[in-house]
C-alpha cells in the first residue's frame, strides 16, 4: 500500500513539475499581420506545454509602444517586428544576441539571407526570418490578349514593359498600361521601383548606411523609364497623388502591368478569380531582376527569462509542420532549404515570388524611416519631384544631399 502510495505520490509529483515548466510566452504582432502567423500560434497552443500569447498592437504606434515598453521594463518576451527597424533596436543593446543559438541550426545558411542581414548589428544575430515577403512583377493575362500581347511571355526587360504598356493603352477608355503608386508612398516606391536599380548592381545606400549612394547612372535611367510611361499616358494620373491606398490597382481588371508584393498572389487568387494573371521577377534597368524584402523578423526582448521557450517556439516556426500552416495562409517560407516541400499543392505562381527572396535586398540604416519611410522624407520627396517634376537635376541633388545630412546628423 505504502508503495503505491510513493508510487502515485511521484507521478503526481512529476505531473506538477511538468505543469510548472510550463510558461506563457508573451509575443506582440502589428496589425494586419495576417493569418499565417495567428494560426502557426494556434497549432503550437494545441500541442500542450508553453503558450504562445499573442497581442496585436497597430502598425503606427508599435515601434514607439515597443521602446517604451522595454524602458518601462514591460517589454514582451518576442515581438513581430518590421525588418527595417530590426538594426536601430539592435544597436541600442535591447534585443536579446541569438548569434550562437542561430548558427547552430542545421538550416541557418537556408534561412531568408535579406532578413538575416537585417538582423545583423556588428557581426551579432538580433532578429532571425518571421514572414517573408518579396516585390514581383504582374501582368493582367485578358489584357495582354486583347492589345495583341502574348499572354504567357513574361516581360524581361523594362523596354518590353514600355511597349506592352503602349499597346495595352491603346484599348483605350479607363483601361491602363502601367501602375504604380508614386506620388504619396515612399514605402511603396521603394518596395517595387527600387528593385530596378539592385538588378544592376547599384544601391541608394552604401553597404554600411553610412553614405548616401543615389545619384548614380542606374537611378537616372530607372527614372527616366518612368518619367517616360507617365509621358506616355500609360499611368493613370492618380498614381501621382497615391499614398498606398491604391497599391493593388490590378485587382480593377483595368491595369496591364504592375510591380507588386508576393502577398498579392493570395489576394487576386481568393478575391478576384476573375483576373488570370501572370506574375515573374522584377527586371533591373539592364534587365537582370532584383526584389524588395519585406516583412517581419522574429526578435526576443533582451533579459527575458523565458529565452529557452522563445528558442522552441521559433524552432516549430521553422520546422516543415510550422512552415506548411504559415505558407497555407500566405506567408512564403523562410527556408529555402524545404522550400520546394512546403509549396507543394499551393498555386504555382508563389514559386516565383520564393525566387525572389534569393535576390531581394533591404536598404540597412538605423535611420530607415527618417530617410524612406517618411511621408515628407528625402525618398519620397526625391520620387515626387524625380518622377513628376520638372528639373529631374534639382530633384537628385536635393534628395541625395538631404540624406546625408540624416545620416550624418544621426549619433
Amino acid at each position: 500500500m505504502l508503495k503505491k502510495l510513493l508510487s502515485a505520490t511521484c507521478l503526481f509529483s512529476v505531473a506538477m513539475i511538468s505543469t510548472a515548466q510550463a510558461e506563457t510566452i508573451s509575443m506582440w504582432v502589428r496589425s494586419g499581420i495576417g493569418d499565417s502567423f495567428k494560426e502557426v500560434v494556434k497549432a503550437y497552443n494545441a500541442k500542450g506545454g508553453d503558450t504562445v500569447e499573442l497581442t496585436e498592437v497597430p502598425f503606427a504606434e508599435l515601434v514607439q509602444k515597443y521602446a517604451t515598453a522595454i524602458a518601462g521594463g514591460q517589454a514582451p518576451d518576442a515581438l513581430s517586428l518590421d525588418l527595417i527597424y530590426t538594426p536601430a533596436f539592435a544597436a541600442a543593446g535591447q534585443l536579446e544576441d541569438m548569434t550562437d543559438w542561430a548558427k547552430s541550426l542545421s538550416y541557418f545558411n537556408s534561412l531568408a539571407p535579406a532578413h538575416v542581414k537585417l538582423g545583423t548589428f556588428e557581426d551579432r544575430i538580433y532578429g532571425l526570418p518571421l514572414s517573408v515577403e518579396t516585390s514581383i512583377f504582374a501582368w493582367n493575362k485578358e489584357l495582354y490578349k486583347k492589345a495583341g500581347l502574348d499572354p504567357e511571355k513574361a516581360p524581361a526587360t523594362w523596354e518590353e514593359i514600355t511597349s506592352n504598356a503602349e499597346k495595352i493603352r491603346a484599348l483605350g477608355g479607363d483601361t491602363y498600361g502601367f501602375y504604380f503608386s508614386g506620388g504619396g508612398c515612399g514605402g511603396c516606391m521603394i518596395f517595387t521601383f527600387t528593385p530596378l536599380v539592385w538588378g544592376a548592381g547599384a544601391d541608394i545606400l552604401s553597404e554600411d548606411g553610412k553614405t548616401a549612394t543615389l545619384d548614380t547612372p542606374q537611378m537616372r535611367k530607372a527614372v527616366d523609364i518612368y518619367r517616360d510611361l507617365v509621358a506616355k499616358d500609360t499611368v493613370p494620373a492618380g498614381s501621382a497623388s497615391d499614398n498606398g491606398v491604391n497599391f493593388l490597382s490590378i485587382t480593377n481588371g483595368k491595369i496591364g502591368q504592375q510591380s507588386l508584393g508576393a502577398f498579392a498572389i493570395g489576394t487576386l487568387v481568393t478575391q478576384h478569380p476573375e483576373i488570370d494573371f501572370g506574375v515573374t521577377l522584377i527586371p533591373g534597368v539592364d534587365g537582370k531582376p532584383s526584389s524588395f524584402a519585406g516583412g517581419d523578423n522574429f526578435v526576443v526582448t533582451k533579459g527575458t527569462a523565458r529565452l529557452d521557450n522563445v528558442k522552441a517556439f521559433l524552432e516549430y516556426i521553422y520546422s516543415v509542420e510550422g512552415q506548411k500552416i504559415m505558407a497555407k495562409f500566405g506567408s512564403l517560407p523562410t527556408r529555402s532549404d524545404i522550400a520546394d516541400e512546403v509549396l507543394a499543392g499551393l498555386d504555382p505562381r508563389l514559386g516565383v515570388a520564393m525566387k525572389a527572396v534569393s535576390v531581394a535586398k533591404t536598404p540597412y540604416t538605423l535611420q530607415f524611416n527618417d530617410l524612406i519611410n517618411s511621408a515628407n522624407g528625402p525618398w519620397a520627396t526625391f520620387i515626387n519631384a524625380a518622377i513628376y517634376g520638372n528639373n529631374v537635376d534639382g530633384a537628385f541633388a536635393d534628395a541625395q544631399s538631404e540624406m546625408q545630412s540624416i545620416i550624418d546628423a544621426a549619433p
